[in-house]
């Protein structure tokens, strides 16, 4: 009240000052602080020690950094446009998250929004759709991670769906839509450059961490197993972890802008469970149980995806070698001079492509090698994780089998994303527990560097792949260098970036700007 606060207890300070009483006085008190009035003159300076006394310092330590409080409305209203312009894989979807929830709309910190992308590397399944569904989980929880996850799928979902009903009819080779799909992956590249520049900034601003990132990129430029990026994710954590053993752990994390885990750590737990018991019986049961014929192929179909997704740690493109030796069946074939090749087994048998997905003993491919590789293209210039080209191919291969294709789509999308969905589910509420542990707070700015050192050969070797799938390779480059510049320097939507880019796209084709290629 105005009566506490003339007595000297500003509210902002919670503790009471001298009394006004106490101070030496020359006459009614003066307008401004540190003054008194003497009658019938100007304010005199009252004495320095009195004032010091009395007045506040400026000096006051700001308060924690406020973060957006976010509802169920701002989460659709965010990801129902997003999951349409999503272009690019992972690691622009990574950056594309950070441009939208870190930098714009304040959802969470930075340093947080590392430590989801650091966990998602380092459980199985889809690193891009585990931060989805965690970005909605934390801000308003289960129920918000939903919204988040699925408003996120659900266009590739659709769209690829829709094109797997009707692969055999499509025209891969259209030059306006290569055109369309070359000026979006440019972008998405451009993205992703932006991301890695900006997060390696962040994270790693010694010399430590800046070698933790270099050799992250290098390692996982070059060697893209399935197993890498965990590993080197744990390294760049076990290297501060030792670096650090002697120094005092920072203070445990405050909320950063988490307003849920979720559910707490034993509804946690019973999800981990109930992935591992799915894997382990729908193994059983297809290994030991069941032929592949009638109501089986969809049991199988499952099994083999629920099982890739759940030892695939990353991204799309580590899944896509394993994808295509489960639906796609080699045999070696040797001539007389004892060279052996590898070949698609529907070849090696004379009308093999017309018994694909029929149950023949000899050709067990459920689809062409063709089919695949075109599914792959458009998945590659669809919206969304890269991991809906399993709705594709369930589509392609139940339509095969002469099987509902809405069979195989639920059978192939589902057993693809169920086992990274449970497992981000299960364990955030107890990463929530362990990231305020000491020897996590010690491990986390390896973990932070090396993580964003994926991000950083993400940049490279998408760059290779944009420019080597490009009709027009050089005209696709400057279309990625002005999609650059829209962004991070005219700080352009990066949604209407990406889409600027695939109309570029267009119009490099219809102007024929292929001699710009050399």
């Amino acid at each position: 009240d105005r009566g506490k606060a003339r007595a000297g207890y500003p509210q902002q300070f919670g503790q009471p000052f001298p009394q006004a009483a106490a101070m030496p006085q020359m006459g009614n008190t003066g307008p401004f602080p540190g003054t008194v009035t003497s009658p019938g003159g100007p304010p005199a300076p009252q004495d320095k020690s009195a004032a010091s006394a009395t007045a506040p310092t400026k000096d006051v330590e700001p308060g924690p950094k406020v973060y957006a409080e976010v509802g169920f409305g701002d989460i659709f209203r965010q990801f129902v446009l997003l999951g349409w312009t999503a272009f690019g894989g992972p690691q622009a979807h990574i950056a594309l998250f950070q441009k939208i929830f870190i930098e714009k709309l304040n959802w969470m910190s930075s340093s947080l929004f590392m430590e989801l992308f650091a966990l998602g590397q380092c459980i199985p399944g889809p690193t891009s759709t585990q931060v989805s569904f965690a970005i909605g989980l934390l801000k308003r929880g289960v129920l918000g991670g939903l919204l988040s996850g699925m408003l996120f799928q659900y266009p590739g979902l659709l769209m690829m769906s829709l094109i797997g009903f009707g692969a055999e009819k499509v025209d891969w080779e259209n030059g306006a839509f290569k055109g369309f799909t070359s000026g979006l992956g440019a972008v998405g590249v451009a993205l992703v450059v932006g991301a890695a520049i900006s997060l390696s900034a962040k994270t790693a601003p010694d010399r430590e961490t800046k070698m933790l990132n270099l050799i992250a990129a290098v390692v996982s430029y070059m060697y893209s197993s399935a197993w890498i990026f965990p590993v080197l994710i744990l390294f760049g954590g076990i290297v501060t972890l030792i670096r650090d053993r002697e120094k005092p752990v920072n203070e445990a994390p405050g909320d950063e802008g988490i307003q849920s885990y979720g559910m707490g750590k034993a509804g946690g737990m019973c999800l981990i469970i109930i992935w591992a018991a799915i894997l382990v019986t729908v193994i059983v049961l297809r290994t030991s149980v069941y032929e592949y014929e009638g109501h089986a192929r969809g049991l199988y179909w499952f099994e083999t995806f629920y099982r890739i997704g759940s030892y695939i740690f990353g991204g799309g493109q580590v899944v896509l070698p394993l994808i295509i030796e489960q639906v796609v069946q080699y045999q070696d074939v040797c001539d007389s001079a004892g060279i052996c090749v590898r070949k698609p087994d529907y070849e090696i048998y004379p009308g093999g492509e017309k018994l694909i997905g029929k149950g023949d003993p000899n050709v067990n491919s459920w689809m062409t090698e063709a089919q695949f590789l075109a599914g792959l293209g458009i998945a590659q210039a669809m919206p969304g994780p890269l991991f809906n080209i399993a709705a594709y191919l369930g589509a392609l291969i139940a339509s095969r089998a002469g099987v509902n294709a809405l069979v195989g789509i639920a059978a192939c999308w589902f057993g693809m994303f169920a086992p990274g969905v449970l497992l981000i589910f299960g364990a955030l509420p107890w990463w929530g527990e362990f990231r305020k542990l000491p020897v996590y707070r010690r491990a986390l700015p390896g973990m932070n560097a090396a993580a964003v050192g994926l991000v950083v050969a993400a940049s490279f070797s998408l760059y290779d792949k944009v420019r080597a799938s490009s009709p027009f390779p050089d005209t696709a480059v400057a279309i990625g260098i002005l999609g650059f510049a829209a962004v991070e320097i005219y700080k352009a939507p990066a949604p209407a970036a990406i889409l600027g880019g695939g109309l570029l796209g267009i119009i490099g084709w219809a102007a024929k700007i292929r001699w710009i290629a050399g």
